[in-house]
């Protein structure tokens, strides 16, 4: 036992550590994923985050030591959230045709997703910190962080309600939707895309190609219409 208490604490130090933590538990995440037939509650973000969470906290690592070899991952989140672009891009002509009407719901989308949670934030008498930094839940981490920095939320608190929105989304899409009873895959996918972001976009990605292609579309439209709209509206409102 002394050994392998030695032993974790060498490797736990050790700058490749957290990249090699996060890896080895997705990949069997994944795998575990594709033998239920990709099951909403198989999640493997969700499992990688739960299983990393709890080592993180039985092992009593701090985040800085695990993030220092997890961020080579991280720095890998721009281009995968780019990627999103190429079955757009093979759909330009369809898209385009559609283009007022994607813009209005993705506009109409994005107010009730932030706007409901501001609003029960408000009725609940939350701190003014938590009710800014869940105006920007249902865009994607990084651009959330930012957008709670500028209006006076708390970036760290953003991101966490940013995750837990996408979990949320891709764990229980496929079900509302079915209770509903909405066949079409591009209105699957632009719903999931707008309330649930990167997370979402990437399990309607892995569903079909033409819900992912249209997740792309509902994510990059939250992105840009979020950058300008909240930070003006919370000005406005002072």
């Amino acid at each position: 036992m002394p050994d392998f208490v030695q032993l974790w604490v060498y490797l736990s130090t050790a700058p490749l550590f957290g990249l090699t933590a996060t890896l080895v538990v997705y990949v069997v995440a994944a795998a575990l994923y594709d033998r239920v037939d990709r099951a909403p509650w198989a999640n493997p973000v969700l499992w990688s985050v739960v299983v990393l969470g709890a080592m993180l906290v039985l092992t009593a690592t701090p985040y800085p030591t695990y993030f220092a070899g997890a961020q080579f991952v991280h720095v890998l989140l721009g281009p995968a959230v780019v990627a999103l672009a190429w079955p757009l891009w093979q759909r330009r002509a369809e898209v385009s045709k559609r283009g007022v009407a994607l813009l209005v719901a993705a506009l109409v989308g994005g107010t009730v997703a932030g706007g409901s949670a501001v609003l029960l934030a408000w009725l609940f008498d939350l701190p003014a910190e938590v009710l800014r930094s869940l105006a920007s839940k249902s865009v994607t981490a990084p651009v959330a962080m930012g957008i709670a920095e500028r209006i006076g939320g708390v970036p760290a608190l953003a991101a966490v309600f940013a995750v837990l929105t996408g979990l949320v989304g891709a764990l229980s899409a496929k079900y509302l939707f079915n209770g509903l009873g909405i066949d079409s895959w591009a209105v699957r996918g632009f719903a999931l895309g707008t309330a649930s972001h990167g997370i979402g976009a990437a399990r309607a990605l892995q569903v079909h190609d033409d819900a992912g292609a249209y997740a792309g579309i509902a994510l990059g439209l939250q992105v840009l219409l979020a950058s300008l709209m909240i930070p003006l509206l919370f000005r406005w409102l002072g």
